[in-house]
């Protein structure tokens, strides 16, 4: 009767333990995805302020990058100038690979910015991943450079499949409205950190498909030793003015794909 009893107790104490481990699921595995370009993605962290931003979304980003400044598709393809592109979508595992070519490509290598972008969508896809280019932006002296880059991407994008997200449109757009709140660096070609919390809210959004409101003012990270490490910090009026930029802007993201 005692071991009866013993066994009883054991069978209905231990039925709260399965159902509660059944109800436990494994985190979703983060989105993959590789950043390839110049110092247009390496200016303030842009990669590590979309994982940041996606966090407070509730998404999971993974990023990498392999930049090289002034360097263009046709350098990463031939491994030229210290790239290790190729290699490391070779190595597979990515889901998205972001390319942005050189900022006057477009303009004056027209030819490879489109054999280049062709031979790296076909590539990544071998792989399983997707494309994604990073339209960039015209120059601060020279608003007249914005039809002709953005016409570009958009028809490289049309022509492979890949996707397109129009950083350079939305800078313009934003530039229209508050001039005020300057994208561009001194050098009038390169991103200020406003410029750069504007295009990572570009790709939070494309991303996760999800509003950006929630995406805070001031972002930070925390190095290999646990020390903060701070990405960026807009004003309260610059903030709140880029979320809802491109909340209104018409951008298309993956969960409408």
């Amino acid at each position: 009767m005692i071991i009866r009893s013993l066994f009883i107790l054991l069978l209905f104490t231990s039925i709260p333990l399965v159902a509660e481990e059944a109800q436990t699921e494994p985190a979703p595995e983060p989105i993959r995805v590789l950043f390839v370009g110049n110092s247009y993605t390496y200016y303030w962290n842009l990669p590590q302020t979309v994982t940041k931003m996606a966090e407070f979304l509730g998404h999971r980003i993974y990023t990498e990058q392999s930049t090289v400044g002034g360097s263009n598709l046709e350098q990463h393809w031939k491994q030229e100038v210290g790239t290790q592109t190729l290699a490391l979508i070779q190595k597979g595992g990515w889901d998205y690979v972001v390319f942005n070519n050189h900022s006057m490509s477009t303009i004056e290598t027209s030819a490879s910015f489109f054999e280049y972008g062709k031979k790296f969508v076909e590539l990544v896809e071998s792989q399983g991943g997707k494309a994604v280019f990073y339209m960039t932006w015209a120059r601060e002296f020279n608003k007249l450079m914005l039809p002709t880059i953005s016409g570009s991407y958009r028809q490289l994008a049309k022509d492979t499949g890949a996707y397109v997200v129009p950083v350079g449109e939305l800078w313009m757009q934003s530039l229209s409205l508050h001039p005020e709140y300057r994208l561009h660096a001194d050098d009038g070609s390169h991103p200020s950190p406003q410029g750069t919390y504007l295009t990572a809210l570009a790709f939070t959004k494309f991303f996760t498909g999800e509003s950006v409101q929630a995406v805070p003012n001031a972002l930070q990270t925390k190095d290999e030793f646990g020390q903060n490490l701070y990405l960026n910090h807009m004003q309260y009026n610059e903030g709140n003015y880029f979320r809802m930029l491109v909340d209104s802007f018409q951008l298309t993201t993956l969960s409408k794909d």
